[in-house]
């Protein structure tokens, strides 16, 4: 096992447990990502290989895998250790886990995928690598070059290992765009330059410099860039040529003649970037550099096959993956006569047009565009398997929630653009005309008047109207000067602010009239204006100072400056709860807070090590401040002492930008420099609140004022409008306001993507009135009772919506496009004739005419008489039509589930169990046929599974709460309160659970069980049993959390009296009694609750050997009694004299874990649990009836017996168990039993496990592997595991793994 090489030290020594510290994990979590966009300025930012995809932003390279599972890409990795703008990657042919990439730093680094780690670099290269490739004939060599060459070759490893040059490329007349290595013939390669010519060397020949430049420019000084270039696969000689005005030729590179010229629809056209389909020969594509159309090609033919229209803007690069995602089974196409397969040469039927006799190949392209786009294109099925539209592709200065929108935030980029992102989807939803040069800030206008200001480095300032889509209004004041803040006053919307390099502060009305010039003495970086004082703004300079001016004087002096900031002053932010408080950030590293009232500087935050720019108040704990540096760290501070709680290093670059919104005041926003926009939950930070919430404590230990909150050692209280607005609401009502409280504060201090919608389906789950639902409720996921209503509606409008005179925003639908999408609703609905009627006005008889016997054989009849010649077959989605019109909805419904359309899935599984499917009941041999209700039975278990298959997808993304929507939308209580329970969402399974009541009973039990053990890590022991009381039996839960408290005697007694359990000094009592009795259980319960609970250890551990001894025993006979044990304090429990109980308790907990985790499913662990068990054997000495043998032999049975399950699909051939085995694994199976909650059966998955981070680096001493999404600090404060894994262990076994006896509390 990997990770024993981590921690063995621990299982050689016994009494090494002195300053141990506890466990601990970050309290900042990532739950949300927003990658960037794929760069446009170089030529080779995008390559794939076998099941990956990678593309580079300026910065960063984001690798995209196959889940295979699920049939889709999903983002891996982010690789960022350039320090400048990346110039090309290139992926090695011969290692799919290898690949290369250099930027202008003259840098080039191989990376290896699988550890996300680099494994070779290669600085100070003698010039840019502007363009770098894999040799195709050496295993570990890259070849670079720069614009005039020559071409380096790197040998990585080896004896050869080190830098030479290419005898023959070097001093070209023509600057290198682009280079290939031939992939057949050993060390041929081929240049392309701008000037429109090609070099070719290979070894043995005499070499050809700037040969082949396109017959229109011989002669000439013209130059027509080469901007794509490709040998043919096939031939050893034949080459692509592009070239960005004269198209593309076809060219022979060792006569050096042209064999095709290909000719354009259209003159405009040029071609951008090509690839050669690898399952189709002689197929190519073309990406146009102006509009985004894809265009298939043959070389047989001068003209394209076909064209497509895919985006607005010009492709920047193409990649096709010559491995297209494999279905996970096919179905078979109803036509048997298939005249052409993929591979084939095209032989066209007598009826085929000449353009459909090229069949276009079943291939996936990967798109980059030139404003940043990247999707993947199914070309097959003339559809995008995902699109990931307008990505910043560059430095994200600044970030901000709308005003009056928690869900809306803007963002300002080096790219010259500001865009506005729905942050439930991670999509954007606007983004602004561009062209503005670099965009170094934003402010919204107030309320809800849907307008952004931004500032740019050159072009002064402006204001973007977003529901016009156009710039309204300009400000140029500062010239050319760089304007690098500007903020739109909250309580006036008429009053705008700017400052710039060139030393003022501005502040106009927004029609432009100036009202002030502030002059500093040098340049103004950052404004803030106050939000308790209208007429106040703040501003920080480069002279170290920071100012604060009153606007509503005719003065241009400032009121006061403060000094202190040994480097330049950035960003300044008032405090909004605090009146007189402001903090500024400085390029000295520090953080200053300064009190405006007592002109003094009251607080220096010290920890960064680079500039300081992101600086953000928490709206609702007064002492809560965040900054973000150029260290790449965001740390969030408690002002009142100085203390910094935490430090997130995720961001793999400077951090410019921090926001949060007041309405969602602990999910916060970060924007950075490696192009990406992170969401954080901040509500780890608050954990006792929310508790106290949770267990129903007065208003006063919830919501406070400021100054009582701000005192040293006060826990946090809610200060803001947010929390007294939902106070003063709660008041009003009548009745048990609980319900309310709980939701409204739970969509308060949850973050986006999910809760919502959770929160909507327990209404309706509740029999709230529907009208009541709102607006949005639709776009996410709804309850099935109104899934078919919705989308008929739905369907309705598409239908009749006409384009308006200039058509919408972005990609806005044609007419077509709307019908076409209403009438595939309707098919769904099982609408069958609107369908129909749709699919004529559309001209697509063929589909019309297949399904109309679903309606009747008359109406077919009708159809096929109005237009019988058009009956023409086409290969596609025709699957759908014919189960909707013979109701064949299982069928359909797989179907669905194995291409991963899981909502599809959904939506016709519940339309066929609310009948509107057609079934044809087909008789038995007897005569008898079913009935309707057996039907109803067979679409609702469909109906389960499609929603099943659709959590789990959630879930394995990270996405817990909408995988609990997915249960709760088909009134599974149970299995949605689980899923919460395993993405440790447990705040919000207790707020959910107690709304829901008696159904979701005993998993909130559960769940308010987990969470009495995080209260006992923060240590809030009173809290814990609150929650304890809130369960129905909850005697021996409260036994468990009085035996682990560590007070001394007096807070003891206090907490068993709260408790409702006898004092120490009855309980020794009570335990001698019962030893008398012989009564185990009350023995161990009573001495664990004495002032010895020590001596509970012997004989619990006693009674348990006694039980493993005999051949028929049960983990329901030893588990309570060892769970009980398991609670002894951990002073008691690390004393010298406990030492052989110790450990044989470890090694009991270690082996029972191990048999819990099989029963939960919890793969990931089960092996870790078992090396554990065997290495405390091996090293301590003790005497327990279980064999480090039998411990391997049980582990092998369970591996051969459920590697069916636990294999992908990949891996080595399936094996199956011998007999031994099989029996080995049975008795085990006899063992364990049921688990009792079945629901949570099933590995955990917190949110944000799914995130890639630049802070990856911990490897995991369970796998030694990269732990990915939030990790978990073993008590050495060294070990890691990832904290999912921690959950799991702690779940089955509670001591940590390093077999120390200390208590593990990941929760």
């Amino acid at each position: 096992m990997a990770w024993m090489t981590y921690i063995s030290h621990w299982f050689e020594q016994d009494d090494c447990y002195e300053g141990l510290q506890r466990a601990n994990m970050s309290q900042v979590r990532q739950v949300g990502l927003l990658a960037a966009g794929c760069q446009p300025w170089n030529k080779d930012v995008c390559v794939a290989n076998g099941d990956r995809f990678a593309y580079c932003a300026t910065l960063a390279i984001y690798i995209y895998q196959l889940d295979h599972r699920y049939n889709e890409f999903k983002l891996h990795a982010i690789m960022s250790e350039h320090k400048k703008t990346i110039t090309a990657i290139s992926w090695c042919p011969h290692n799919p886990d290898l690949f290369a990439s250099g930027s202008t730093d003259n840098l080039v680094i191989i990376w290896n995928v699988a550890e996300q780690k680099v494994i070779a670099k290669l600085d100070s290269t003698k010039g840019t690598p502007a363009s770098l490739s894999w040799c195709w004939n050496a295993d570990d060599t890259v070849a670079f070059a720069s614009q005039r060459g020559p071409l380096f070759l790197w040998t990585i490893s080896g004896p050869d290992s080190g830098v030479t040059v290419h005898k023959e490329a070097h001093s070209f007349l023509s600057d290198i765009c682009i280079f290939r290595w031939h992939t057949q013939k050993k060390g041929k390669v081929v240049f392309g330059h701008i000037d429109g010519s090609l070099s070719i060397f290979q070894p043995g020949s005499k070499s050809q410099k700037h040969v082949l430049r396109p017959e229109s420019l011989e002669g000439t000084d013209e130059e027509d860039p080469v901007t794509a270039l490709e040998w043919d696969p096939l031939s050893t000689d034949y080459l692509l040529v592009a070239n960005l005005h004269r198209g593309i030729r076809l060219v022979d590179s060792e006569s050096l003649c042209c064999i095709t010229i290909f000719n354009f629809p259209s003159a405009v056209a040029s071609v951008q970037c090509l690839a050669w389909v690898p399952g189709a020969p002689g197929m190519f594509i073309t990406g146009d550099s102006q509009v985004g159309v894809l265009r298939v090609w043959n070389v047989s033919r001068a003209t394209p096959v076909d064209n497509f229209k895919l985006k607005k803007t010009g492709f920047h690069c193409l990649h096709v993956l010559n491995s297209p995602p494999r279905k996970k089974f096919s179905i078979q196409s109803p036509t048997k006569n298939h005249y052409t397969s993929s591979t084939s040469e095209a032989v066209p039927p007598p009826t085929l047009t000449q353009n459909q006799a090229f069949s276009v190949p079943p291939g996936h392209a990967v798109c980059c565009f030139l404003d940043g786009g990247v999707g993947l294109y199914d070309m097959g099925a003339k559809k995008w398997d995902f699109l990931r539209d307008l990505g910043h592709v560059e430095t994200i200065f600044d970030c901000k929630f709308k005003p009056d929108d928690p869900n809306l935030l803007a963002t300002a980029s080096f790219d010259g653009t500001i865009k506005v992102w729905d942050i439930n989807t991670l999509t954007a939803v606007y983004t602004s005309p561009g062209n503005e040069g670099v965009i170094y800030s934003l402010s919204w206008a107030p309320g809800d008047l849907n307008c952004i200001a931004g500032a740019t480095s050159r072009n002064g300032a402006f204001i973007w109207d977003i529901k016009k889509g156009k710039i309204v209004q300009r400000f140029n004041e500062h010239g050319k000067n760089g304007i690098f803040c500007i903020a739109w006053s909250h309580k006036d919307s008429k009053r705008l602010a700017t400052c710039s390099g060139d030393g003022y502060c501005i502040i106009r009305t927004v029609d432009g009239k100036v009202l002030h010039k502030y002059k500093h003495p040098a340049a103004v970086f950052g404004c803030d204006w106050s939000q308790n004082n209208r007429d106040m703004i703040a501003t920080g300079c480069e002279d170290k100072n920071v100012r604060v001016y009153y606007v509503a004087t005719s003065s241009d002096q400032p009121l006061k400056v403060f000094s202190g900031h040994t480097e330049k002053v950035f960003h300044v932010r008032w405090s909004p709860l605090r009146e007189g408080i402001l903090c500024s950030g400085s390029d000295d590293g520090s953080v200053r807070i300064w009190d405006y009232t007592k002109d003094a500087c009251i607080n220096v935050l010290r920890g960064h090590t680079a500039p300081v720019r992101g600086l953000m108040w928490n709206t609702e704990i007064p002492y809560l401040l965040i900054s973000g540096s150029w260290d790449y760290t965001i740390k969030v501070w408690d002002t009142r002492e100085g203390a910094c709680l935490d430090t997130v290093y995720d961001h793999g670059a400077d951090v410019y930008g921090l926001t949060c919104h007041p309405r969602r005041p602990f999910t916060m926003a970060s924007c950075s420099r490696d192009s990406t926009v992170r969401l954080w939950s901040l509500t780890p930070l608050i954990t006792p609140l929310q508790i106290n919430i949770l267990a129903d404590r007065s208003w006063e230990e919830i919501i406070g004022n400021t100054d009582c909150a701000v005192e040293q050692g006060m826990p946090p209280l809610l200060c803001g409008k947010v929390s007294r607005d939902i106070k003063q609401e709660i008041e009003k009502l009548s009745g048990n306001p609980r319900v309310k409280k709980l939701r409204w504060f739970s969509e308060c201090l949850s973050p986006p993507g999910g809760s919502d919608n959770l929160w909507d389906l327990v209404a309706v789950i509740k029999g709230q009135d529907d009208s009541l639902l709102p607006q949005n409720y639709c776009k996410g996921i709804m309850h099935l009772k109104h899934l078919i209503t919705f989308r008929t509606s739905e369907a309705q409008e598409l239908t009749t919506v006409k384009m308006s005179k200039f058509g919408g925003g972005i990609g806005v639908p044609t007419k077509e496009e709307r019908l076409k999408e209403a009438a595939e609703i309707h098919l769904r609905l099982g609408q069958i004739r609107r369908y129909c009627e749709l699919m004529v006005e559309l001209g697509e008889w063929d589909k019309a005419l297949s399904v109309a016997p679903g309606v009747s054989v008359k109406y077919w009849k009708k159809l096929m008489q109005r237009r019988a010649d058009q009956l023409i077959q086409e290969d596609k989605d025709d699957v759908i039509p014919y189960c909707i019109a013979t109701g064949d909805v299982k069928k359909l419904v797989h179907f669905f589930m194995s291409r991963g359309q899981l909502k599809e899935a959904l939506l016709v599984a519940q339309a066929a169990c609310e009948g509107n499917m057609q079934t044809f009941h087909v008789s038995t041999p007897k005569g008898s046929s079913y009935s309707d209700d057996i039907y109803k039975e067979d679409f609702n278990e469909l109906l389960q599974e499609a929603c099943r298959e659709l959590a789990e997808w959630y879930f394995q993304d990270g996405r817990a709460v909408l995988a609990a929507c997915c249960h709760l939308a088909v009134d599974n209580i149970e299995l949605a309160m689980a899923y919460l329970i395993r993405g440790n969402e447990l705040e919000l399974a207790v707020c959910v659970g107690t709304v829901l009541g008696e159904l979701a009973g005993p998993a909130t039990h559960y769940a308010l069980e987990l969470l009495a053990r995080k209260c006992m890590m923060i240590p809030t022991w009173n809290l814990a049993a609150d929650l304890l009381l809130m369960t129905p039996d909850s005697e021996l839960q409260l036994v468990k959390l009085c035996a682990f408290y560590p007070g001394c005697i007096e807070e003891i007694n206090d907490l068993h009296e709260k408790c409702k359990l006898p004092t120490v000094e009855e309980c020794m009592q009570l335990a001698e009694t019962s030893h008398a009795d012989g009564n185990i259980f009350e023995t161990i319960k009573y001495y664990l609750l004495s002032q010895e609970p020590e001596k509970a250890l012997p004989i619990g551990i006693d009674f348990i050997k006694g039980s493993i001894s005999s051949s028929n025993w049960t983990l329901d006979t030893i588990y309570p009694v060892l769970d009980l044990l398991s609670y002894v304090r951990t002073e008691k429990l690390l004393l010298h004299t406990c030492t052989e109980a110790r450990n044989e308790l470890l090694i009991l907990c270690g082996y029972v874990g191990a048999l819990l985790a099989i029963r939960r499913q919890y793969q990931s662990i089960v092996p870790a649990l078992y090396e554990y068990t065997s290495q405390l054997l091996k090293r301590r000495k003790v005497s327990v009836p279980i064999k480090i043998e039998h411990l391997s032999e049980e582990l092998d049975a369970w591996r051969a017996c459920t590697q069916s399950i636990n294999r992908s699909s990949e891996e080595s051939p399936y094996t199956p168990p011998s007999d031994s085995q099989r029996m080995v694994y049975a008795t085990l199976l006899k063992r364990l039993k049921e688990e009792p909650l079945r629901g949570i059966i099933g590995p955990d998955y917190v949110t944000g496990s799914n995130l890639p981070s630049h802070s990856d680096i911990h490897i995991s001493c369970f796998t030694g592997l990269k732990i990915q999404g939030p990790v978990f600090f073993l008590e050495d404060g060294k070990s890691t595991i990832s904290l999912n894994d921690a959950l799991m262990w702690a779940k089955v076994n509670p001591f940590s793994p390093l077999g120390t006896g200390i208590r593990l509390n990941p929760f």
